[in-house]
């Protein structure tokens, strides 16, 4: 039934870096969220009605919150998949982000609406009517939405959206929720004057604040900048050192402005005694490479090093192994020796990744200790980095 709907509404559905494609991605999920979240409230609130249950009634208004939040995400996929302007010249993508925060508030308020709820009925509580007919339209409705849940996982993969992972996640807890309000209704008929249907709205209600509250943080995390993934990071690096004559990178930024839509800078290291015409032309290609490649639109700074002198490629090995005797963790770079008349400066910067247990300043003290040992003339002038991926 996926990839049917896909075929049929998703034209060019393999070209999922077109924001237009991923546009349509994005309004197929919700359309289909709309669509099968009216049916479900509308059978559960019927239910809910002719049973006298608030459990189940709550959960039907939860499938109403749902359609809410589906009519957002085509919004905001729609608003995501605009091009840049001159007071946007990143593009809209952000806007994606934006869309799951407002579905996590819609989610969020209906748990708390639920809890209330909850809470009336079991102070003032009311038995509970069995029936046949609306256990099976909510054993239904958890098939429902597991097809929705896995409808949308898939969807969100072909194009990476944190805003279908937030409909994922909201699908799941609404099965959990519906589980726990057909065990109540089915509990109803064992035991007609035991009033545990308020308790168990609770019990929802927890699901659906949990379920926000994900949203909320991811959501959140990817407003304020997340770092990339390390799979992304290895490849990248992994296809810059392919080039000829690129010995080494190091200062890799990237950030993004909406999934998939990545930017970024990088330093790259390359022998001073090559043509630097040529060594121009290699960074220009790996800029366009990398675009083509990885939709990553790359800024490229080029380093120049020594490669071909002894002394200093000693010199630098030296340094390498005083900064690793104190953690593997570490790496060096921008290597250079500036020689003086009583002494020899080596002068480098240090990558050091967060959280680690030495302040800089005694971790400067401690490779300055290492490298004197391998010579009484030889002084450390370090500047230290932390790295951004």
């Amino acid at each position: 039934m996926t990839n049917l709907l896909i075929k049929i509404f998703v034209k060019d559905k393999d070209n999922t870096s077109n924001p237009a494609v991923r546009g349509r991605y994005g309004i197929l999920s919700g359309c289909v969220g709309i669509a099968v979240n009216v049916i479900l409230f509308a059978a559960k609130f019927i239910v809910g009605v002719i049973t006298n249950s608030i459990s189940i009634t709550a959960d039907a208004v939860n499938n109403l919150s749902d359609a809410g939040s589906c009519a957002v995400t085509v919004f905001g996929f729609k608003m995501a998949g605009k091009p840049a302007d001159d007071e946007h010249p990143f593009g809209h993508g952000r806007i994606e982000y934006i869309t799951a925060m407002v579905v996590s508030f819609i989610v969020l308020f209906m748990g708390f609406e639920l809890a209330t709820q909850s809470i009336d009925k079991i102070r003032n509580p009311e038995d509970v009517k069995f029936s046949l007919v609306g256990a099976i339209i909510i054993g239904v409705s958890i098939f429902g939405k597991l097809w929705l849940a896995l409808f949308n996982r898939k969807l969100g993969k072909k194009i990476n959206s944190p805003a279908m992972t937030a409909v994922v996640a909201d699908s799941l807890s609404d099965i959990a929720a519906t589980s726990v309000t057909l065990i109540a209704l089915v509990l109803s008929y064992f035991y007609p004057n035991f009033h545990i249907d308020g308790w168990l709205g609770i019990i929802v209600a927890g699901f659906v604040l949990k379920a926000g509250y994900g949203i909320f943080k991811e959501t959140l995390n990817s407003l304020i900048g997340e770092p990339p993934t390390k799979e992304m990071v290895e490849k990248l690096e992994q296809k810059i050192l392919s080039y000829d004559k690129v010995t080494g990178i190091h200062d890799l930024i990237l950030h993004n402005y909406g999934p998939d839509k990545f930017f970024g800078s990088v330093h790259v290291e390359m022998p001073s005694d090559y043509d630097v015409l040529y060594s121009h032309d290699i960074i220009d290609n790996i800029e366009r490479d990398v675009l083509s490649e990885f939709g990553i639109l790359l800024s490229i700074h080029y380093d120049p090093i020594v490669v071909n002198d002894d002394r200093i490629n000693d010199l630098k090995v030296i340094a390498e192994d005083a900064v690793k005797r104190i953690s593997e963790d570490l790496s060096l770079h921008d290597f250079r020796v500036v020689d003086g008349p009583s002494h020899t400066n080596l002068i480098f910067d240090v990558v050091v990744p967060r959280k680690f247990p030495l302040s800089n300043d005694d971790l400067m003290a401690e490779i300055s200790s290492e490298i004197s040992k391998s010579g009484t003339n030889l002084f450390a002038v370090m500047n230290i980095e932390h790295t951004f991926v």
